[in-house]
């Protein structure tokens, strides 16, 4: 046979594999494969997506390179082609362990190097995961308005009324992909923009490095020179004042300059402590968005579009249980795939609800049920000996509002829903009074250790509902 005629060739490599593993893995990791082309001692595989590569990677490597050395000769070299949906370019060559000494990290690691700290007007690097667009961001009730207000910032930074641009919400529930997606749609259609994203972490160790090697002046020299400001989690700007004063300079610089500057924060401003109240004053400034926890909905519809785009295939039902039973955070549905594709191929078993059940037991098997708005309602009223009724009354009575208080605190820590529903759940008020109920409790709890501890009674009264 003939080396160009690199398909029989792959399929004569598909026989030898197919001998070598169960069934089931053979249709799931193997059949999808496309064999693009064979040249110069290289086969280049087309495969679905960059989480199928890593998984053939590590559980298929030396069979795969001892079927291709048989077939193809010793000297074949292997690459992988990854398809990517929707987000050129379209494959992103990735060589095999075994045709280069490059490992997978260095492939796909995240670039955290030091940002230059002299105000160069040239070529940036925005630091920017090309994967996080807005092709790939799952829309639904939770996130529609931050969606919209993201993408009107996109097409139009700095002249919009959105500035700054505030994301705020529980770990996972997709502050970084979009404010990313930001970014990279910026840098579609302005290229010229001068671009930067950066954890509030490695600003505050930039920082404390330009102290120390007394560049100080550099690095906020370079810092005025962007177009897009984006800092992710700026809630740990927390407590440290110099990092504080110095992003305040920046950041009146970059606004008056008519500048984007676009941050996240895994609470609201009104809650963050430990931050400066003129820099809280300025996050408010613009638009403040809360990226609420994903709905039953959503979570399938996040799940369908994972699975397609790794070419992986699931059952409706699994997908439906996985939905219903898994609700923190997009990372942990991810997770719960890798984990059933990984027990599906190790030992040889279909993907069923079966064991998609088994996964997420061992997933969630120290979480305590879900807790509802009615479960901290009726125990905080049971704690401080109220009708349960006398909460939703306009009572400014001390121990009522306290109450209230306390079940609006907890309703925002341990259920998904809204500022805006908690507070017409809990007493027909507003997200405003949410806020404020969050943010009184939050002091309190930092000031009294007798309060903090009659929290924590409550708390786990809650959890042994």
């Amino acid at each position: 046979m003939s080396k160009n005629n690199h398909v029989g060739l792959w399929n004569a490599c598909l026989d030898i594999i197919r001998d070598n593993v169960p069934e089931q893995t053979y249709k799931t990791w193997f059949c999808p494969i496309v064999p693009l082309k064979f040249e110069d001692d290289t086969l280049v595989l087309q495969v679905p997506s960059q989480f199928f590569y890593e998984f053939l990677e590590e559980k298929f490597l030396d069979l795969l390179r001892q079927t291709i050395h048989k077939v193809f000769g010793e000297r074949t070299k292997l690459m992988y082609s990854v398809m990517v949906v929707k987000n050129p370019p379209t494959a992103v060559p990735l060589p095999t362990h075994s045709g280069s000494s490059t490992p997978v990290s260095a492939v796909r690691k995240t670039t955290t190097k030091d940002i230059p700290q002299t105000p160069q007007i040239t070529e940036l690097d925005p630091h920017l995961n090309r994967d996080y667009n807005f092709e790939t961001f799952i829309e639904g009730e939770s996130n529609k308005l931050s969606r919209s207000v993201a993408e009107a910032v996109a097409l139009n930074p700095a002249k919009t009324i959105f500035n700054p641009l505030f994301f705020y919400g529980a770990s996972g529930v997709g502050k970084t992909h979009l404010a990313n997606a930001i970014g990279t749609k910026i840098k579609e259609l302005y290229p010229e923009k001068r671009v930067l994203y950066v954890s509030a972490h490695l600003f505050q160790v930039q920082y404390t490095d330009s102290v120390r090697n007394n560049t100080t002046n550099d690095f906020i020299n370079f810092y005025q020179t962007i177009d897009v400001l984006i800092i992710d989690d700026i809630q740990e700007f927390a407590g440290v004042t110099k990092t504080q004063n110095t992003f305040f300079h920046i950041f009146n610089h970059l606004h008056q300059n008519g500048k984007q500057l676009i941050l996240t924060s895994d609470r609201a401003p009104v809650l963050l402590q430990g931050m400066e109240e003129r820099l809280v004053t300025r996050f408010k400034w613009g638009m403040v968005a809360e990226l609420e926890k994903p709905t039953v909905e959503l979570r399938k519809d996040i799940l369908r579009n994972k699975i397609r785009r790794d070419g992986l295939q699931f059952p409706p039902e699994v997908i439906n249980y996985i939905a219903e039973n898994v609700s923190d955070s997009v990372r942990d549905l991810e997770g719960i795939i890798i984990s059933i594709m990984a027990h599906s191929t190790i030992y040889n078993k279909d993907v069923d609800l079966e064991l998609a059940q088994r996964i997420v037991r061992k997933v969630t098997q120290n979480e305590s049920k879900a807790i509802t708005i009615d479960n901290i309602i009726n125990t905080v009223c049971k704690h401080f000996d109220l009708d349960t009724s006398a909460i939703h009354t306009k009572s400014r009575k001390r121990e009522v509002v306290q109450a209230r208080q306390i079940a609006m605190y907890l309703a925002k820590n341990h259920t998904d829903f809204s500022t805006a529903k908690i507070g017409s759940l809990i007493g027909n008020k507003d997200h405003a009074t949410v806020l404020h109920a969050c943010k009184t409790i939050s002091e309190l709890k930092e000031v009294s250790k007798s309060f903090q501890a009659e929290l924590e009674e409550i708390q786990t009264a809650l959890k042994q509902q």
